[in-house]
Formats: structure tokens, sequence, C-alpha cells
């Protein structure tokens, strides 16, 4: 599994890689994991979204925010820098369990990460993504929503890192009401809220790589 740091990047370009990368997967080559932050841009997925979006276009492009249509499932999202986005380019057709087991590998991932971090995440029944304080009130951690092309996924997860997620204000988080953005460094423990997002990039590809870099054949 080839991880590759794009640092900070433009989300078409990053896209562009994303697409040009799966068609060497399906041409037989190997699996790629993209990590990435993006400058701020608010991403609607297959499923819509734009009926969650609280402002309108003009204001979006006043403060220099991009609106993005994308391929991936789910709804409305936001990537901002401060936030690691992951793009896996990995092939499910030869992986015990599909598209479920791998959707469930990238959330065991990011919950092994936050782990890491003295944060304790977790799913939540019917609701993607990972998310922490179920019993004090759903606080979302990482979106998650990908793609799928001839038995090869792209696009991935965000993970929020660091402690600006007001971008989420102008949204409602992935179509659901009432849920509630935070991140890593707004949920760690008072001693260990300086997180450097290298760390959190080392972390997550370490996770990644013992989940996915010998998976089961069917």
């Amino acid at each position: 599994m080839r991880v590759v740091d794009l640092g900070l990047m433009a989300y078409r370009e990053a896209e562009a890689l994303q697409l040009a990368a799966l068609d060497e997967v399906l041409a037989g080559g190997g699996q790629t994991l993209f990590l990435v932050e993006h400058p701020r841009v608010i991403t609607l997925g297959r499923q819509g979204g734009s009926e969650n979006l609280h402002v309108g276009a003009a204001y979006l492009e006043s403060r220099g925010i991009e609106l993005a249509q994308t391929r991936r499932g789910g709804n409305i999202t936001c990537h901002f820098p401060g936030q690691l986005v992951a793009y896996p380019i990995f092939r499910v057709d030869r992986r015990t369990g599909g598209i479920r087991k791998f959707f469930a590998d990238m959330e065991e991932a990011v919950i092994r990460c936050c782990a890491w971090f003295g944060v304790a995440a977790e799913r939540r029944q019917g609701f993607p993504g990972v998310w922490t304080g179920a019993q004090v009130g759903a606080r979302k951690l990482c979106s998650m929503g990908i793609g799928v092309k001839r038995g090869v996924t792209y696009h991935g997860l965000a993970l929020n890192v660091g402690p600006d997620v007001s971008l989420f204000e102008l949204i409602t988080l992935c179509g659901i009401g009432g849920a509630a953005p935070t991140s890593l460094t707004l949920e760690a423990p008072a001693d260990r809220r300086d997180i450097d997002m290298k760390e959190v990039k080392d972390v997550l590809t370490r996770e990644f790589r013992a989940l996915f870099a010998h998976p089961p054949l069917a």
C-alpha cells in the first residue's frame, strides 16, 4: 500500500489525482492511500445536500469558500485546513465482506487513531462515520463517503483534528438534524490537546496498514 501525503491541496486537484490512481489500480497497479488537507470547501454527495446548505453561492464566493459536487455517497460536508482527509484507492472486489466490511474497517482505523490521542470514539447505529459522546449528546469527529468504480474505491473520510470547526455552521452536518461537529483537539484530555497533524497522519497510516495492507481474499 503506497501512502502519499499531498499536504494542502485544492479539492479538484486532489480529485484528479484520485481518478488517475483509480485507473492505475484498474490496470493492475498497487493501492494508494492519499492524505491531504483542503482549503475551505463544501462538498455535495450523490444523495444531494444543497437543501442542507444554509447560505447562497454569493456568500461562499465572497469568503473564498468553494462549493463542489462530488461522486461520493452521502450528503453534504465540509473540508478545511486542520481536517485530515484520507482517500483510499483500494480494491474491494477481492476483500472478504466487500463494501460493508471495507467501510467498517475505515471506521475502525479512525476509532483506533482517536484512541491513541485519548479520545473514546465509536460508531453510531444508522449514521455512518465516527462519533463521540453518544451518552451525553453525540458529536461527529469523522465523516465518510466513498465512490466505487469496477470494484475500486475512491473518496473516503474526513477526520476533524484542529479546534476550529466553524465552517460546519454553514450546513446541516451530513444532512443530520441536530448533529454537532467536534474534533480530536476539542475532545482530547486537557494534557493532550497539543495535537500535531503529522502525528495524526502517522497514526492513521499505521492503522490503515494494519487493517488494509494485507486484506484477506474472498
